[in-house]
């Protein structure tokens, strides 16, 4: 759908304006959700020991974790269309809080399968992300917008290692700083199976809060609201939005999206599951410690992959930006097939190393490609299907759930996980050369340009958006 007034840069410091309101916004919802999801992967370890876990059973529960987010994605681009993402993120917000604190009353492996399963919907959220990023900024900045809220939203990931142990000290025996003895704080002397239990309801709770924050603070376009906007001709009626699913899945650049989006966010989505105890069980530096320093020792070296998140998929979106002001449509791709690749052959080196002071800076470069080719991806799918723009970001969102579910197959104990990282990273690479296959024909070329070049003139003469645009949208 076209959409007026939207923004030619990003004001960072500001909300006084709907877009950078919105911006500021979906970021940190997505963060909570982020943070949430994985609240429980750097405490598995209490959990293994509390209900007995097999290694089979950790491999199901990696799975479940990601399993329903593909068709929860599937159908939150979809809504999106419909209803605007102000409403669909408030409701997943507040919904998905349920299982997150529901979490906490496990009492065996199946109900705590089944709840791991259900929160996996709060991973929707980073569709209407960049649902929402993309209808509030023009096409010289929106790859640098869609991949700043997402990399700081998957910031959440990597603090959830670090932070959730923390609070568990602090409800149990105590918080200590990370790769010291020393204590930080004094714990309230909770057993370890109640602290990892009351850490997951706070997380829920603040997904909650958060829920109703972004219903009260954002809108869903530059000029107002869906609701408003159709009922003043200024968007096309909900109707219209019915085909718009199956002319994104129509597409075979979709699902190549799709494809190379699972080799990086789903790559992310399963080291995210799995980094904190791969470091307990194969370092020997974590040997000699008690279980909750264990927990918070790991937790602080796996955070080290997602707090890349910073300014990585920043730097792969900006990227696809620069290369499409200099080659156009096919430039994005081509800085698609070089962080991809790159980001395969970082990850077979980070599966090699066996000792963790060469492993954590193998990790953080491998973290950088990652992030940054999450990044590049989403500089591409906006110029994909403006029509069906909500449908095209949920069908390769999907896809990153999808490269986390196969991948996830990997960890259940039949092949040692430092194997299984090699097996991915030999995937990725190969991956990679499937970004050529996304190509835009010449009227797709011309009118991307004749897009950003409006958009440029804007920003140079100091406007929002388009010709026409209402003042009150200017950033």
């Amino acid at each position: 759908m076209d959409v007026r007034g939207k923004a030619t840069r990003i004001r960072l410091f500001s909300i006084n304006t709907p877009q950078m309101r919105a911006f500021h916004m979906t970021w940190f919802a997505f963060f909570l959700c982020f943070f949430a999801w994985f609240g429980i992967a750097p405490l598995m370890k209490i959990v293994r020991d509390e209900m007995s876990l097999t290694q089979s059973q950790i491999g199901w529960l990696v799975i479940g974790s990601v399993a329903i987010t593909v068709v929860a994605r599937l159908l939150i681009g979809w809504l999106c269309d419909r209803i605007g993402p102000r409403l669909a993120y408030t409701w997943l917000l507040i919904l998905g809080s349920l299982p997150v604190m529901g979490i906490g009353l496990a009492q065996s492996f199946e109900t705590f399968l089944i709840f791991r399963l259900l929160i996996g919907v709060i991973g929707a959220s980073f569709v209407i992300t960049q649902y929402h990023t993309s209808i509030m900024f023009a096409p010289n900045v929106v790859g640098t917008a869609n991949a700043t809220t997402a990399g700081w939203g998957n910031l959440g990931g990597g603090v959830t290692q670090l932070v959730m142990p923390i609070v568990l000290g602090i409800l149990t025996v105590g918080a200590y700083i990370p790769f010291t003895n020393i204590r930080l704080l004094p714990g309230l002397g909770l057993s370890d199976a109640a602290g990892w239990r009351l850490a997951m309801v706070l997380a829920g709770a603040l997904c909650a809060l958060v829920g109703v924050a972004y219903y009260l603070l954002t809108q869903d376009a530059p000029e107002g609201n869906y609701r408003a906007l159709r009922a003043a001709g200024k968007l096309p009626p909900r109707r219209s939005v019915r085909g718009s699913f199956a002319m994104a899945s129509r597409d075979p650049r979709v699902w190549v999206l799709f494809v190379i989006y699972g080799a990086c966010f789903g790559i992310e989505l399963t080291v995210n599951n799995v980094l904190a105890l791969y470091f307990i069980d194969y370092f020997d530096f974590f040997a000699s410690m008690n279980a909750v320093q264990a927990v918070q020792w790991a937790g602080a070296a796996a955070m080290l992959f997602g707090l890349m998140n910073v300014f990585a998929r920043t730097l792969g979106g900006a990227g696809g930006d620069l290369f499409g002001r200099r080659w156009g449509l096919s430039g994005r791709v081509r800085w698609l097939f070089l962080v991809l690749f790159a980001e395969g052959l970082a990850l077979m080196l980070f599966s090699q190393v066996a000792v963790l002071a060469l492993a954590i800076p193998a990790l953080i470069v491998f973290s950088l490609f990652v992030q940054m080719s999450e990044g590049a991806t989403y500089s591409v799918v906006p110029f994909i299907n403006k029509r069906a723009l909500g449908s095209v970001a949920g069908i390769v969102g999907a896809g990153g759930n999808a490269g986390a579910v196969a991948a996830g197959f990997l960890f259940g104990g039949a092949i040692p996980w430092p194997t299984a990282f090699l097996i991915i990273g030999a995937l990725v690479t190969a991956t990679a050369f499937l970004a050529f296959a996304v190509r835009f024909d010449t009227a797709t070329e011309t009118e991307a340009q004749a897009a950003l070049d409006v958009a440029l003139a804007a920003r140079r003469a100091g406007l929002a958006g388009a010709p026409a645009a209402p003042l009150e949208a200017a950033s």
